[in-house]
């Protein structure tokens, strides 16, 4: 069994930082953002902290980002286990979850209609801080300053209504999006992490718009190998 590494007092505040930002919004932290939390004259001083943490092996990096933290899943696991979550059970059969990938999705139809399932997955439960009911896989480079990239499979809670700032999986008649949720006077715009991307606005009343839930975990493709 892997041992926890050993963490500063300030590594560990940064660690807890991204990982209630995750939590709330369904993405980490900037190291702007880092930095005005933590008091720091610079983001170059939390990315420096940021590559002791990854050395340690506790996140990872991705580069060409600004959004490009991921925790390892021993972290997330550790973490949850030392807090004490509802998700440390004593049965293996309890903390594992049986999550369907949801694929392709006809329009008119709930998303988790048998027929748009592709396949299920059986993950442990202390992978997410909160519990997802679905995976979706990410099409496309939209949300790649989140860290979310083509192919990434995002873990998703059923959601009708959504906080400003959350990423979010909404659907626009067929088609299913991951994007960033904000709600405006006279509209919901639907934002994307990757300047190469315009928003999309969705009047009011919009019959063909349906929020389908929260991001609330991604996984990496190549963790299912």
């Amino acid at each position: 069994m892997n041992e926890t590494p050993k963490l500063t007092d300030r590594q560990q505040q940064i660690l807890d930082l991204v990982q209630s930002a995750i939590e709330r919004t369904g993405a980490p932290p900037t190291r702007a953002e880092i930095a005005n939390e933590l008091g720091f004259k610079s983001a170059n001083a939390a990315e420096e902290h940021l590559q002791a943490l990854a050395r340690k092996g506790v996140i990872e990096l991705v580069g060409g980002t600004s959004r490009g933290i991921r925790l390892q899943s021993d972290t997330l696991r550790a973490l949850n286990q030392s807090r004490g979550k509802q998700f440390s059970l004593p049965l293996p059969s309890l903390s594992q979850l049986t999550l369907p990938l949801v694929g392709r999705v006809a329009a008119g139809s709930p998303i988790l209609a048998q027929e748009h399932i592709d396949q299920t997955y059986l993950m442990e439960a202390s992978l997410f801080a909160r519990r997802p009911d679905f995976l979706l896989k990410v099409r496309g480079m939209s949300m790649r300053d989140a860290g979310i990239m083509d192919g990434d499979l995002l873990a998703v809670q059923k959601a009708k209504d959504a906080k400003n700032g959350q990423i979010v999986v909404a659907r626009l008649g067929d088609e299913v999006t991951v994007k960033r949720f904000k709600r405006t006077r006279t509209s919901i715009e639907l934002l994307p992490e990757n300047p190469d991307f315009e928003p999309i606005v969705v009047p009011f009343g919009d019959v063909d718009f349906e929020l389908e839930g929260l991001a609330v975990g991604l996984i990496r493709n190549n963790m299912l190998v």
